[in-house]
């Protein structure tokens, strides 16, 4: 495309989106600076152009979803935090004018928030730390059949901590290789179990648990020494004892699990909302956390491999 060719795409792109009207409204009734009018067109022309590479091409086919993309999106590109709110000052703008001219009745900019600064990664297990971490239980330990359950289903289903202990032993679908979790919120999912965590899981259900329940157990599927249901600071202490024989020397807590799974499973292409079904998050948002893991991996593998890394 030639340079005459692309000015002519954006000039239609921007008439669509109808910054035209936006930016004579700026100069001509609120008299802002020149600058300031040219860095507010550059910055909404960037979302047009983003908005239009996901098949979007009109103010009114703008969403919250598409626009906290846009935001994370300069975020992951390393966008200076003052830039980032500069772009999300154009937007409140941009909509307020079409809402005040009437081309827009709604503004989905309205609850728009700017990605937390100082946003951490969650920490992640590698692949071979989780294989260590799920063989640590020693066969001389007389619970060992509990723990390599408890840490294989946590893991495989990527459970918070509330959740596994939270397990029934109805909750456990064995043949149809899925668990039952009651998540927050009280909402219901399904989640599916991998071979190894059904292995582990049946194996402790018939050969330990028997021995455990004492008529105490109220239907959980993990029990401790006692025979009650384990308890949180029970589950991160067991967690404690096999990171340690693992020889794990980063801080692992239950969540790290639980952030294991999900950026494994995107590392090996799963899709983001399966992942998002799997965890039970209300609002993809919450997901994308692990894209921003999964880049960090990508970025390593690039700098390690690519011969101009």
């Amino acid at each position: 495309m030639s340079d005459d060719d692309a000015r002519g795409a954006e000039a239609a792109l921007t008439r669509q989106f109808h910054l035209p009207l936006v930016l004579d409204v700026l100069q001509l009734e609120r008299g802002v600076s020149p600058l300031t009018r040219d860095a507010y067109a550059r910055d909404l022309v960037r979302l047009f152009q983003f908005a239009a590479g996901r098949g979007v091409t009109s103010a009114a086919a703008l969403t919250t979803a598409l626009l906290r993309e846009h935001l994370y999106a300069l975020h992951d590109a390393g966008l200076a935090p003052a830039s980032i709110r500069r772009m999300l000052s154009a937007l409140r703008t941009y909509f307020g004018i079409l809402l005040a001219e009437g081309v827009l009745s709604v503004d989905p900019s309205e609850r728009l928030t700017p990605p937390r600064q100082g946003r951490a990664l969650p920490s992640v297990l590698s692949v071979p730390d989780v294989q260590r971490l799920l063989s640590a239980p020693s066969l001389e330990d007389p619970l060992c059949l509990r723990d390599r359950a408890m840490l294989e289903v946590a893991y495989s289903a990527g459970l918070r901590v509330s959740e596994w202990i939270g397990i029934g032993v109805s909750d456990l679908l064995l043949g149809d290789g899925l668990v039952r979790v009651l998540g927050k919120g009280g909402r219901e999912r399904l989640v599916p179990l991998g071979r190894s965590a059904v292995g582990a899981a049946a194996l402790y259900l018939r050969e330990l648990r028997p021995t455990l329940e004492r008529g105490r157990g109220e239907g959980r599927l993990f029990l401790n020494a006692r025979g009650r249901p384990l308890s949180r600071m029970g589950a991160w202490g067991i967690l404690r004892k096999h990171v340690t024989a693992a020889g794990i020397t980063d801080a692992v807590t239950p969540h790290t699990l639980r952030h294991s799974f999900a950026t494994h499973l995107l590392e090996g292409g799963a899709d983001l909302r399966a992942v998002q079904e799997m965890l039970g998050h209300a609002d993809i948002s919450t997901t994308q956390i692990y894209t921003h893991v999964d880049r960090e991996y990508l970025r390593t593998v690039h700098q390690q491999f690519h011969p101009r890394g």
